[in-house]
């Protein structure tokens, strides 16, 4: 059995979990002395399901990594300086994501407000103390951005102080650019819905002498994005870590130059005079987001998404046998890029809607969550299911649907 001293000698063999990539073997033993005393989700009444709706925050985003999990209850047992951690595992993560400088936050959104917190203050801490207070401090206040790229979580930027400022053209934006300009923002996942891409934005940035960044919060896979805009030359990147990389639900990845996150790190925990003081980060979430990264940069995607595309194709086999279905495999280009299926239905053959299709799903033994998409359709990824639960969710769908015939 893989004793606890073992396990932190292993642990402590390799500079932060450098060699956690690959998971530790447990036996049988270990693994069932590990096993949860208490099913704490039945004691409380909390609905536990198959997931087969996708990363979803309400749903909790993701199940972490066994690797994760152990790199988490390895840091649980010592105490170290946060500052510290954040330093040593910042160091890391850049290098493997080919940034100049990366910090851990609580989540992408986190990661907006701190990485324009610092591009406003720098390291006076004067003006640190003063956010989200702008009037009368020297500091810029406005963040351009695409009318096509406007969403709720631009709010992260205004929780700063600044405001948002929307333009759709090159024209416009040269025009609403002033000396209150702090800030280009962009967003991956609605690219296609604005007049200017990704390299002309950076460069437009550049031109004028103001930062850029971009969102790209639930954006990989593929793999490349958690590198290609850092390589672009985006000044700050922020990215989700509970999501496609499994990592901790709140955690997530600040990424950049040095200047912008040495100053953002200003605006976080241990500190207190700050807007960021709540945005903390514990050294259970930082292990765990870096063994998080290094297990996704170091994955055999092609058969992960083999897996995948395997999972999709049961599915799909299995539902097309109802009379009156149809089905169609959809990749999302920008976000959630991952294989997912369009169940639909004539409605003249199938006396069923899709809400009613998802109710039943979700009131069956087992629970099973999939995602809506019209009156007479559902939409099923198989990326956040365990193995062999894409059985259970074909059948339970058939079934349904076979029905309403």
């Amino acid at each position: 059995m893989l004793s606890r001293r073992k396990l932190i000698k292993r642990l402590s063999s390799v500079p932060l979990l450098g060699g956690l990539v690959g998971g530790l073997p447990l036996s049988s033993e270990a693994a069932a002395m590990s096993a949860p005393k208490r099913d704490l989700f039945k004691e409380l009444g909390v609905r536990t399901f198959i997931n087969a709706a996708g990363t979803l925050t309400y749903m909790t985003g993701s199940l972490m990594h066994d690797e994760v999990l152990e790199a988490i209850n390895y840091a649980s047992k010592e105490f170290c300086l946060l500052d510290e951690l954040e330093d040593k595992v910042g160091e890391k993560i850049a290098k493997l994501v080919h940034s100049e400088a990366a910090v851990v936050t609580s989540g992408a959104f986190s990661g907006m407000t701190l990485g324009l917190a610092g591009i406003l203050t720098g390291m006076d801490q004067k003006k640190i103390e003063a956010l989200p207070h702008l009037e009368g401090t020297g500091m810029k206040s406005e963040v351009i951005c695409q009318k096509g790229h406007e969403i709720v979580y631009n709010h992260a930027l205004i929780n700063t102080g600044c405001k948002m400022v929307y333009i759709e053209t090159v024209e416009e934006l040269e025009k609403a650019i002033n000396e209150k300009t702090a800030l280009l923002h962009f967003l991956h996942i609605q690219s296609d819905k604005g007049k200017i891409m990704h390299e002309e934005w950076v460069a437009l940035g550049k031109k004028h002498n103001i930062p850029t960044s971009i969102d790209i919060a639930a954006d990989v896979p593929p793999v490349e994005n958690l590198y290609k805009f850092n390589d672009m030359g985006f000044s700050f990147v922020v990215v989700s870590g509970g999501k496609a990389m499994r990592g901790p639900q709140s955690a997530g990845l600040l990424m950049g130059k040095k200047d912008i996150i040495a100053a953002a790190r200003q605006h976080m925990p241990p500190r207190g005079y700050n807007i960021g003081r709540g945005m903390k980060v514990n050294k259970e979430e930082i292990l765990g987001m870096y063994v998080a990264v290094e297990k996704f940069l170091a994955q055999d995607f092609a058969k992960t998404w083999k897996g995948w595309e395997e999972g999709v194709a049961h599915v799909e086999s299995t539902v097309k046998t109802v009379n009156g279905v149809k089905t169609e495999v959809r990749v999302n280009p920008l976000g959630n890029h991952t294989p997912s299926l369009r169940i639909s239905w004539d409605p003249a053959v199938l006396k069923v809607t899709g809400k009613q299709v998802q109710e039943a799903l979700r009131a069956g033994d087992p629970s099973i969550e999939v995602g809506g998409g019209g009156p007479s359709s559902i939409g099923v990824t198989v990326w956040m299911l365990k193995p062999g639960q894409e059985k259970i969710v074909a059948k339970r769908i058939k079934e349904e649907l076979s029905k309403a015939v």
